[in-house]
């Protein structure tokens, strides 16, 4: 069955579903997963939030990945290595699309092109600009040849934003994932096969998996309970510690996502950086962490550089704690001493942004900042994000790949408007230390740089961190081979699910 563009890449808002038992008969060759939301589309290039990327890496693949210790590793690529002072060379695998089309070099060649294109709206585009040329010398070959020297090459091609196509499919995406999307509810639930030429030999564990859309989120939870779902992700915080009291269910949970505000730098009350960071310093994060999460989590006074990497600076990590006498100064010396009204994007749809944006509206007001809240749906603050409409917005999310480097694309103002990074703000020295930090191989070096990007990162104001989170999925006592993958990579435990089966089905 051929799925259509129209069908693929359509936009539907979640809707509250509550399915009659969805397992007849324990059918062993069955998965069932509860999503967060329905998909706003599967465009593969574009960045649309968890549940979209969920889908995404089950019919679609690239060239690298990352293990259940969120290492790099090779995907489609068999292998990779550098090559040169700014080389990689990737050789692939023997491994088909779902049209029956061999993966060939000329596939990536033509992905990387189509995702740099000027006019392309790919999440990753600023990035993979940087490409100077590709060589492909063989069906199996692939040569990049970066602008400058890249470190991190191999972890952004693991990205879900980043999987690798069918050469001219773009108008109806054909990947090489173990799964291909046969049909769709809209709104309401995507049904999976497996792939049976796929790569993995005894991959994927389950023939068919369904994928239900829970907008709300203790519909969700009841499913799970219930016995209606096998699996589900974004569990709500407040009912961890059931979950965890439940002898039939498990859960898994990791930090590394975290929420932030973003601004729109191009015009409203946020051009100008003092008060951008006058709101930085005005909020008390420990009340986002429990009001949002149920004390599961950490304040994020700083940038979102996780605390056990290497360059994490415990000196930084609380630059912008609870200073209100600070803000009211900033506030003066932009000329708005009394303060302003604006407008705070959030949604009404995950609990954790709607609490965020209370706690933010509350303690804003307490400086002189009026804030009105936008809570609409998932899919309707995702297209605002990407037309820039609206003066500040909380986002959640999480890096792109256990390095600071993965920030680039939530910090990067210059690169193309996104819905999780800000707009409008021109801070080209933050840019270009962040090509400096991609280009640097040596480690020392490295956390210098990144110390001076954190010090940048402070004046401008691309995201204002408040709150690192603690990241479920819950499952069945007897669900095998899932893995939330830790920290940041934890959005990216979706591939997991090709190996995942329940044990007595």
């Amino acid at each position: 069955m051929q799925i259509s563009r129209r069908a693929l890449l359509a936009a539907g808002a979640a809707l509250p579903f509550i399915p009659a038992r969805l397992r007849a008969a324990a059918n062993p060759g069955s998965l069932i997963f509860g999503l967060s939301s329905y998909p706003p589309n599967l465009e593969p290039w574009k960045h649309t939030g968890t549940a979209s990327g969920t889908v995404k890496l089950l019919i679609f693949r690239g060239l690298t990945s990352f293990t259940p210790e969120s290492k790099v590793q090779p995907e489609l690529a068999e292998s990779f290595e550098p090559e040169g002072e700014r080389g990689w060379v990737f050789k692939l695998r023997d491994a088909v699309f779902h049209n029956g089309k061999p993966v060939t070099s000329e596939d990536v060649r033509w992905t990387i092109e189509q995702v740099a294109g000027e006019k392309s709206t790919a999440y990753l585009r600023g990035q993979f600009q940087q490409v100077e040329k590709i060589e492909t010398p063989d069906a199996k070959t692939i040569h990049i040849v970066m602008k400058e020297p890249t470190v991190t090459l191999p972890l952004l091609l693991a990205s879900f934003n980043m999987p690798i196509i069918s050469k001219g499919t773009e108008d109806d995406p054909v990947g090489a994932g173990p799964f291909i999307l046969k049909n769709q509810e809209r709104g309401v639930a995507l049904e999976l096969e497996a792939f049976d030429k796929y790569y993995k030999p005894g991959l994927p564990k389950v023939k068919n998996l369904r994928m239900v859309a829970y907008a709300d989120e203790n519909l969700r939870v009841a499913a799970l309970q219930a016995g209606d779902v096998d699996l589900i992700e974004y569990v709500p915080w407040q009912s961890m510690q059931a979950i965890e009291e439940d002898k039939n269910l498990k859960l898994e949970t990791t930090n590394g996502p975290f929420m932030g505000l973003l601004f729109n730098g191009a015009r409203g009350p946020f051009v100008d950086k003092r008060v951008r960071q006058a709101v930085a310093f005005a909020i008390r994060r420990e009340e986002i962490v429990k009001a949002a999460f149920f004390g599961r989590g950490a304040p994020l006074e700083s940038i979102p550089i996780d605390p056990n990497s290497e360059f994490f600076n415990e000196e930084k990590s609380k630059h912008w704690r609870y200073n209100p006498e600070r803000a009211k100064q900033l506030l003066a010396e932009a000329g708005v001493p009394g303060g302003f009204s604006c407008t705070l994007l959030s949604t009404a749809q995950y609990g954790m942004h709607k609490s965020t944006a209370e706690v933010v509206q509350q303690h804003l007001g307490e400086i002189g900042i009026q804030v009105q809240l936008n809570l609409p749906d998932w899919a309707t603050r995702v297209n605002l994000g990407n037309r820039g409409q609206y003066e500040f917005s909380v986002t959640g999310t999480t890096a792109e790949m256990p390095d600071p480097d993965g920030l680039a694309p939530i910090m990067d103002s210059t690169l193309p408007i996104a819905n999780s990074r800000s707009c409008g703000i021109d801070a080209q020295k933050l840019h270009r230390l962040f090509v400096d930090g991609r280009s640097e191989f040596d480690p020392t070096k490295r956390r210098e740089i990144y110390d001076r990007l954190q010090d940048e990162a402070f004046d401008q104001v691309t995201l204002a961190g408040l709150a690192w989170r603690s990241q479920g999925y819950a499952m069945k006592k007897d669900l095998e081979g899932f893995t939330n993958l830790p920290g940041a990579m934890t959005f990216n435990s979706g591939q997991t699910l090709e190996s995942t089966y329940v044990a007595t089905a």
